[in-house]
């Protein structure tokens, strides 16, 4: 049954057409993901479908009895109001029903009780029962603490923008409308709250769901369908994001044959007309206007993508020293984030930082570009180590000026000749070089203030890269940005040949870019070989030893033995062998060729042609991969335990 159909829409600003003629439906309780570059419009398509933008032509029906909510990238809240009062105002007829409930309860207290009162109370507490019972409001407050919102009694005008979205979400999961609209709701959320999030709306949420998000895993675990809003027109797909991906690349084989057999056609008749056939007979004129119907069809639109591969050698060259934290301890305002924190950056290394809001990623990374002093540890930053940092907040951007002027870094670049940009051994004029970031030469005049998030993101991105660095410090970089940049960005990351540093909450990117992965836990810092879902099972098999520890620890004390009180003896190193000492000198060879091994097989899966010619060639090389990587951490493991024995024996 459908809870919304749009037919014909048509969105344009100024001379600029977002799309046309787009036809859709979504019907009571499915879950459909919308894909699209960003600036394509489909936020904008969002919010026609809420209702809160007229659309140029076409119609949208909602049901009568439907209810639909929408969770914009900015959401705008009372500043006054805590984030449990806005959570339980979206319960909407439980609400007024409860504080109903509560004002007869003080007059029966205060007046006494009457029939009409009583009966008026009863009445009351059976449509609360209705509507879901008592306690809703624990829902509300169990919801916000699942979405990390702590202090649910603080005005939410106190909070930040992150905070802010993630009440807003809250409140309308619990108020569970027939259609939940959500723009990009993983944004601000740590890896294992987006878990539970895709569990929760996967298994437990009753309404439908049509929402646009970066984070593929997401759309894996959700999506029904999943739409793709593309040069101006909607193609539906069946299935999550690995669907979509197949689907698409058979599309554009589909549309680029059909082209082909155009061009193909049109020759052969430009060919046949310049021989200079007589147009005497019907039969011949019918073919001279099919050449020239030919002659006027359009061909499809150009894929836009960016063209990040330049940079692939373009990082200066890295000294013995890069980046060494030594025993720091991570604090804000007398609060120990991570103390005791030691991390040696060597050659290739791309750290992935996990982590819960708030446990101390971001000041990890001010603690390396130095805008934090630690109060203890050092921090020493190799003298040929040049860094460059791309933060959460874009807060190096100028919304007042171009985006030119952004990336030249200097006001009247659109004006008095934007420049050039050096990449490795190329020198790039700046107009050429925004356009490889999909800015055409007539939009690099444009405030960056007025850009969608996605595009701040990319001007961003581009201003990181002009700067010559080896040493990326990356806060955030998949927030806003569509599914095609983000394959962009991985790719060059993983041939990139400087060192990077990467807080991010999408799992399928630190799968495919990240070497390591530091995870805050417990006031403490962790450093796991491999990418995200190594880390997770590394972590789940460390959780695991130390609850059968304690378990037995426990069970020993009850049990009164005295083995609990004394600690055994400390095992006797024992010496290196030959054959050890044999093994321990090829050690780092083998791992240098594990890291080539992994290397190429990294590079190999983030072509794209792998995944539109064989996917199932694709699934492979990624079990080749993680299997090379285990390789690599367990000859790395292995190394550090034979040395370590060596220098205990010495």
């Amino acid at each position: 049954m459908p809870v919304l159909s749009a037919k014909n829409l048509s969105k344009a600003f100024g001379p600029r057409v977002l799309f046309d003629d787009v036809t859709l439906t979504i019907v009571r309780g499915e879950k459909v993901g919308l894909l699209g570059l960003n600036g394509s419009g489909k936020s904008t398509l969002l919010k026609l479908l809420a209702g809160l933008e007229p659309a140029d032509k076409g119609t949208i029906e909602r049901r009568r009895d439907s209810t639909i909510l929408y969770l914009s990238q900015e959401p705008e809240l009372d500043p006054d109001k805590t984030p449990l009062d806005i959570v339980l105002a979206g319960l909407g007829e439980w609400r007024e029903a409860s504080v109903r409930h509560a004002e007869l309860s003080a007059r029966i207290e205060g007046e006494g009780a009457t029939d009409a009162l009583l009966e008026e109370q009863a009445k009351v507490g059976e449509r609360i029962e209705q509507l879901g019972g008592w306690d809703r409001g624990h829902v509300a407050e169990d919801m916000l603490g699942r979405l990390g919102v702590r202090d649910v009694h603080r005005p939410v005008g106190t909070m930040s923008g992150g905070e802010r979205r993630r009440v807003a979400l809250a409140g309308i999961l619990v108020a569970q409308p027939t259609l939940a609209i959500l723009d990009e709701p993983t944004n601000h959320l740590d890896a294992d709250t987006i878990e539970w999030l895709e569990m929760y709306l996967a298994d437990e949420y009753p309404g439908a769901v049509f929402l646009v998000t970066h984070d593929r895993y997401v759309l894996d675990a959700i999506c029904d369908r999943t739409i793709e809003l593309d040069r101006g027109r909607v193609f539906a797909y069946e299935g999550g994001y690995a669907e979509y991906l197949d689907a698409k690349a058979e599309r554009i084989g589909r549309e680029e044959k059909a082209e082909d057999t155009r061009l193909n056609l049109l020759r052969r008749e430009t060919a046949w007309l310049r021989r200079g056939a007589k147009a005497r007979s019907t039969k011949q004129k019918a073919r001279i206007q099919r050449a020239m119907a030919l002659a006027k069809d359009k061909p499809p639109p150009a894929y836009a993508s960016l063209e990040l591969g330049a940079f692939a050698k373009a990082a200066p060259k890295l000294g013995g020293t890069i980046l060494d934290l030594e025993d720091v301890d991570l604090e804000i305002a007398g609060r120990t984030l991570a103390a005791g924190l030691t991390l040696r950056l060597v050659h290739g290394d791309r750290i992935g930082v996990v982590g819960p809001n708030g446990a101390g990623k971001t000041t990890l990374l001010r603690a390396i570009t130095g805008d934090l002093v630690p109060e203890h540890g050092t921090v020493t930053r190799g003298t040929k180590t040049k860094l460059s940092h791309f933060d959460q907040a874009r807060a190096a951007l100028k919304d007042d000026w171009s985006i030119v002027e952004n990336v030249a870094e200097r006001e009247g670049a659109d004006k008095n000749g934007a420049g050039v940009v050096i990449i490795g051994d190329e020198t790039i004029e700046m107009r050429t070089y925004l356009e490889q970031f999909l800015f055409e030469r007539d939009k690099q005049r444009q405030k960056v203030g007025s850009l969608s998030g996605g595009e701040r993101a990319r001007v961003a991105l581009a201003k990181v890269l002009a700067g010559g660095s080896n040493l990326l410090l990356l806060d955030e970089p998949t927030n806003d940005l569509d599914t095609a940049t983000l394959a962009a960005l991985e790719e060059l990351l993983t041939s990139w040949p400087g060192v990077l540093v990467v807080v991010s909450h999408d799992r399928w990117f630190l799968d495919r870019v990240a070497t390591a992965v530091l995870a805050f836990e417990d006031e403490r810092a962790i450093l796991y070989p491999g990418n995200y879902s190594q880390y997770r099972s590394l972590k789940a098999e460390a959780d695991a030893a130390r609850k059968k520890g304690a378990s037995e620890a426990k069970a020993q004390t009850k049990s009164g033995g005295s083995k609990a009180s004394t600690p055994p003896p400390k095992p006797a190193v024992k010496a290196l062998s030959f054959a050890e000492k044999k093994e321990l000198d090829g050690l780092l060879e083998r791992v240098d060729e594990g890291e080539t091994q992994v290397a190429a097989l990294e590079a190999r899966l983030a072509d794209p042609d792998l995944y539109a010619k064989s996917p199932a060639d694709a699934a492979m090389v990624a079990e080749d991969l993680a299997a090379a990587k285990a390789e690599v951490a367990k000859l790395i493991a292995r190394w550090e335990g034979l040395e370590a024995r060596r220098d205990a024996k010495k």
